[in-house]
């Protein structure tokens, strides 16, 4: 029996992609590249070759486009892969539009033979192969000569080791195209507007010899290129867990909180902080941040609605602007949860962060994408466990419509994905409103039962002391005048006017 063959795996170039793909593309293969007009076929085509050519490997690009390669070039080599020294060095560019165009697949063939063996390349790109398919038909050209000249092309390709990719607008008719049956990979790129979102997701329909990750996957282009946004489980090691032993105990910068929590938050675990508008979510996060920092720690503060400034607090603006907070915003509108994920957690290696909060959760499933916010839930899952098997202790903030009659802790049923949650609450009191909060939830853990009133001034939080037994939330309306916060304890140190 024969030793068994092994398949060497090449590194893409392309963020994400080697990782959906199950560790690279496999040599030697011959690839489809599909997908409709303007969706990042010649993109990816560019980038995964200027990636992959060199001196000793070069590449060759055919281009069967109707129009010359100059100008194909003066939009590519706007991204920040392209190498204009490696042009007709590693990178060589032919056009066969001239010779497509006469439908006469022999002579198409020879001329690609010619081509490959006066360059000798390592990786071969033909773009766009429908285009001689095309052709073909429109010179009536049988089906079954065209699946010839696409099996006799791909046995070159392979006899000259040669890895090659076909670009072509192929969709719907995919499995029954003669181009898509030879072929080893198949890579599906699609793209779709949804009310002012511009998604964008990839698909790995046939890899031969690997294990691929199934589904679509969001990417994004930009001036660096294509980047793939693996699923987000992929992100980290899963070596922390909440399920583990309890670790040490950190302080949320809230004194009487902490005993509230007995003895802080347990490292690692992650807490939603659920309230109505104006509660004091936000200066609550901004002291959490400032206890990791007074300890050691710095942290990442996700900006989703409004980004921290001095009129709003101080001191979180002088975190960020020292460099122990690093602070990520996302207005665009069509964000991913994975796409989101990674970007934190490339803050996170960046500053070797031991804290993150997500302000707010609300405001999260406003940026992401409609198609995002159908299965927002399932989201939240992949963002929290991801976070949290990094080792970080993580904060999210939720707000909350204020009924006064029933307790509620998200509106999107996330209660059960966190570790704690801290509830805050307003009650009505002599025509005045007042802020009480409560730990409805500790994972693992003992924690205070205890309603307790709270207060925000300049200098953060003050908690005081806890609602008499008589006196609770439902309902809203205690019967006595409850004892006003201890305005000797100061939590937070978020120089904050506002609640919220």
């Amino acid at each position: 029996m024969s030793a068994k063959v092994t398949i060497n795996r090449l590194a893409t170039g392309v963020p994400g992609l080697d990782e959906v793909l199950g560790g690279g593309l496999p040599e030697f293969s011959f690839n489809l590249i599909a997908g409709a007009p303007g969706c990042g076929k010649t993109t990816l085509a560019h980038q995964m070759m200027f990636a992959l050519a060199s001196k000793e490997r070069p590449a060759l690009y055919m281009t069967v486009l109707g129009e010359p390669p100059v100008k194909m070039l003066r939009y590519q080599q706007q991204f920040e892969f392209f190498d204009s020294d490696a042009i007709n060095r590693s990178v060589h560019f032919v056009n066969l539009t001239d010779d497509a165009a006469t439908g006469d697949l022999e002579r198409l063939l020879h001329r690609i033979v010619a081509e490959v063996e006066a360059h000798a390349p390592a990786f071969v790109f033909v773009d766009s192969f429908r285009s001689m398919a095309q052709a073909g038909m429109a010179h009536d050209v049988p089906a079954h000569d065209l699946q010839q000249f696409v099996q006799q092309l791909g046995m070159l390709m392979t006899s000259w080791q040669a890895t090659t990719f076909l670009i072509g607008e192929y969709s719907d008719e995919a499995d029954a195209n003669p181009v898509c049956t030879v072929a080893d990979g198949m890579i599906g790129l699609h793209q779709s507007v949804q009310r002012n979102s511009m998604v964008r997701k990839i698909e790995i329909m046939k890899m031969r010899g690997q294990p691929t990750l199934p589904g679509l996957h969001s990417f994004r282009i930009d001036t660096h290129g294509i980047r793939v946004f693996a699923p987000a489980y992929l992100m980290s090691p899963g070596k922390h867990s909440s399920a583990d032993k309890l670790g040490p105990r950190v302080s949320m910068g809230i004194p009487h909180l902490d005993e509230m929590l007995c003895g802080g938050l347990p490292q690692g675990f992650s807490m939603l902080v659920a309230g109505p508008s104006g509660s004091g979510k936000s200066i609550l996060a901004a002291a959490f941040l400032q206890a990791g920092v007074r300890a050691g720690e710095t942290g990442v503060m996700v900006a989703v609605e409004q980004r921290p400034n001095r009129s709003r607090s101080h001191v979180l603006a002088n975190l960020i602007e020292s460099g122990q907070v690093g602070l990520l915003t996302t207005r665009t509108p069509d964000t991913s949860i994975d796409e989101m994920v990674h970007r934190i957690t490339d803050e996170i290696r960046r500053l070797d962060a031991k804290r993150v909060v997500i302000d707010s959760l609300t405001g999260l499933q406003l940026v992401v994408a409609p198609t995002f916010q159908e299965d927002f839930r399932e989201s939240l899952l992949r963002l929290v466990t991801s976070l949290v098997d990094t080792g970080v202790t993580v904060l999210m903030t939720c707000e909350l419509e204020d009924r006064y009659t029933d307790l509620r802790f998200s509106p999107f049923g996330t209660a059960s994905l966190t570790d704690a949650i801290i509830v805050q609450r307003y009650i009505e009191v002599e025509s005045r409103l007042l802020r009480v909060m409560a730990v409805a939830k500790l994972r693992a853990s003992s924690h205070s039962d205890e309603l307790r009133l709270f207060s925000i001034d300049d200098d953060g939080i003050r908690i005081g002391e806890a609602l008499p037994a008589q006196e609770g939330l439902l309902g809203g309306r205690p019967t006595r005048k409850p004892h006003k916060p201890d305005r000797s304890i100061t939590g937070g140190g978020a120089h904050d006017g506002e609640s919220d």
